[in-house]
């Protein structure tokens, strides 16, 4: 007898230039992506965590082509990560807000947490978006990392290697941060 399709949450690792990725996916579109962890048991577990039912699989359709366009532009090369359809239905209302609006920062681009919160129309909610890009389930996608503190300084990076990981993305597309006490540069 021919297996059920899965309906729920698929999920899938792929390398990258700067490693192994995770990506989840539904009918709705790419739910998750999570950033290399030291082995693929923890990026496996970060990009899982709070997801019920998920199914390991390959990428097909969509998801596939998610999983080519992320590793392309960890690559260096041109992708359009805005063609990518995201499933934001786990995601809270302001949350989503600020991701549709950061996924508007070009790449080789970068705002601040204030100017994002303008471009929301919500100027005094620095904070909230700082808090909101913190837990962005889609990074790369929506390019948290491309969003700076005032004054142009890193501010915060939750994946693994915290702001020697923003450096090394923003320094894929071009940009360097200044060198500040809290940041070692690449090596």
């Amino acid at each position: 007898m021919p297996r059920a399709q899965h309906i729920g949450t698929t999920y899938a690792l792929f390398d990258t230039a700067v490693g192994r990725c995770g990506v989840a996916w539904t009918a709705r579109g790419i739910a998750r992506v999570q950033l290399p962890e030291p082995d693929d048991a923890r990026t496996r577990a970060r990009l899982l965590a709070g997801v019920a039912d998920a199914e390991y699989g390959t990428p097909a359709g969509a998801a596939r082509r998610a999983v080519a366009l992320v590793t392309a532009h960890l690559e260096g090369k041109r992708a359009d990560l805005g063609t990518i359809a995201l499933d934001m239905s786990a995601v809270p209302a302001f949350h989503r807000r600020v991701y549709e609006t950061a996924r508007a920062i070009p790449s080789g681009g970068a705002c601040s947490y204030g100017e994002l919160a303008a471009r929301l129309g919500s100027p005094g909610a620095a904070r909230a978006v700082g808090q909101a890009m913190r837990r962005n389930p889609f990074p790369i996608i929506v390019p948290c990392h491309r969003v700076l503190a005032a004054g142009g300084k890193p501010g915060g990076f939750s994946a693994n290697g915290g702001l020697d990981t923003k450096a090394r993305l923003l320094a894929i597309e071009g940009v360097a941060l200044p060198r500040t006490s809290g940041t070692r540069g690449l090596r």
